[in-house]
């Protein structure tokens, strides 16, 4: 199953990343993904990517250092589910986006 990284941010690099093949995505879209990405790893640590699956879901997935006694994988959980809900129709509005200029669906 393939999938497509949307944009990602490390707490451990001090670094955000967000895929250049997302460039035509509108400018606040794409702050508001950085900042939400950058926040999440001031917060609990780790690396957080974004990414979308082949059907087009949105998805997130987060990663730590081995011992890294900083990272908070319980609040991680909980930033998912605040962001999931806070931000409900950013991120349907970017599955409906890959949907239809990626998958042409």
């Amino acid at each position: 199953m393939s999938r497509e990284t949307l944009c990602g941010a490390s707490y451990y690099e001090q670094k955000y990343y967000f895929n250049p093949d997302f460039v035509k995505l509108p400018e606040s879209i794409k702050q508001e993904l950085q900042i939400l990405c950058v926040t999440f790893t001031e917060k609990v640590g780790g690396v957080l990517t974004m990414y979308f699956e082949e059907d087009g879901s949105l998805h997130f997935q987060v990663q730590s250092l081995e011992g890294d006694g900083r990272f908070d994988e319980i609040g991680s959980e909980l930033e998912i589910k605040r962001i999931r809900r806070e931000h409900m129709e950013l991120l349907e509005s970017l599955e409906l986006f890959y949907r239809t200029f990626v998958l042409n669906e």
